[in-house]
């Protein structure tokens, strides 16, 4: 099972940024914290109940998606850009239509995820939502 996982995350990270990003939108979509975060090292991660100041193991950002993604039945995640930066760095805007379990209002926020370049690859480091 182990090697499983570990060859979802490299799945993920391999390709152009823009790859990186459908993937990790797919992640989200299916609510799937392994599949968006990948393995090892830390992630930045700015949701309701996270501490954006501390990058956080990933286990710990995983538990703390699925509580976040335990409220909410999702809409629409479209992707609204992928920019490259320099050296190595890039990220992706995401925008996000979602419910609140048990109401029927519409919900909107932006979700930028943040990506590093290294070795042939992209991984998620950092996630930060400008929902409510």
């Amino acid at each position: 099972m182990r090697w499983w996982l570990a060859g979802v995350a490299l799945v993920i990270a391999q390709g152009s940024l823009a790859d990186a990003a459908e993937r990790a939108r797919g992640a989200w979509l299916a609510h799937d914290p392994q599949r968006l975060i990948g393995q090892g090292g830390s992630i930045v991660l700015q949701i309701p109940g996270a501490d954006p100041s501390m990058p956080l193991d990933r286990a710990q950002a995983s538990e703390l998606l699925r509580r976040h993604w335990r409220t909410a039945v999702e809409r629409a995640l479209t992707l609204r850009g992928v920019h490259e930066l320099e050296s190595g760095k890039g990220y992706a805007e995401l925008e996000r239509r979602y419910v609140v379990t048990g109401t029927s209002d519409e919900r909107q926020e932006t979700i930028f995820l943040g990506f590093r370049h290294a070795g042939g690859s992209w991984r998620l480091v950092e996630l930060r939502s400008t929902g409510p």
